[in-house]
Order: C-alpha cells, then structure tokens, then sequence
C-alpha cells in the first residue's frame, strides 16, 4: 500500500545526513524501495537492546523515545530515526512507541543493500557520509 509520492519520499530522505550528498534521482531510487505503514498508538517501533534493521521516516503522528524506561523526547513530523542500522548491527540504544496514530515510511537493511547491487555510487556516498559521522553521534535513536 503506498501512502506517499516517491517525490514526497525523497524529500524527507534528504533531511537525513546520511543521504544528503545524494542526487535527487538517487533519492527516489531510494524511495522506491521503502515501505509505506500506519500503526496505532502504542505500538512499539523499536526496543532499547535489540538489533536495528530498519530506518523510519515519520509523515503524521509523533513518537516517545525512552532510554531505561524515561522518555527523553518526541519527534513528530519529518524527523526519523535508525539510519545507523542500515550500515551496522549495532543495538537500539532507545524504544520508540507511537505516541499518537502514525503514518511513516521504513527503509529495510535488505532493500537498502539491494539497492547498491544496482546502484553501487549510491553506496559509496552513504558509506562516506556515514565514515564522516562515525564516533561524532551519541543519538539515542540510531
């Protein structure tokens, strides 16, 4: 079920650092590949210590991110969280849960690696973005 334009996709792709070096039509490609979802309130997204395997991008709704059972702060609206988890197995260092009603995009580690099978200067970009960021993050999102 597609919920959103590739085009809006895209837009929200590039606010993330990870991809900001990319064209606008690598941007797409990378929308392409993302799976559009609605969750109720309360529904969890991601656990404090467990594996990362997706990237989220939020259009509607807002979620709490908790670390040891405290919330430490909402996103809404065009934030996004677990860029770090297509790249790496790296452990959630927070939980998210919707907040509200939710309608957001998920990018999958499987669809973001398929995609540099086709499209291996995209990786390059990400891998050199993510190189650039390494050690200069404490997000408790990623």
């Amino acid at each position: 079920m597609q919920l959103f334009s590739h085009d809006t996709k895209a837009g929200a792709l590039s606010r993330c650092p990870l991809f900001q070096s990319l064209s606008r039509g690598d941007l797409v490609q990378l929308a392409k590949v993302t799976e559009d979802l609605e969750v109720e309130e309360g529904k969890t997204l991601a656990r404090e210590g467990e594996i990362g395997q997706e990237f989220f991008v939020i259009v509607d709704g807002e979620v709490s991110v908790t670390k040891d059972g405290q919330e430490i702060r909402t996103l809404g609206h065009g934030d996004f969280f677990g860029e770090i988890a297509l790249l790496k197995d790296v452990r959630r260092t927070a939980t998210v849960t919707a907040k509200t009603p939710l309608r957001f995009f998920v990018l999958t580690r499987q669809g973001f690696r398929s995609l540099f099978a086709h499209q291996p200067g995209i990786e390059d970009q990400v891998r050199k973005a993510a190189e650039e960021r390494a050690g200069a993050t404490d997000d408790p999102t990623a």
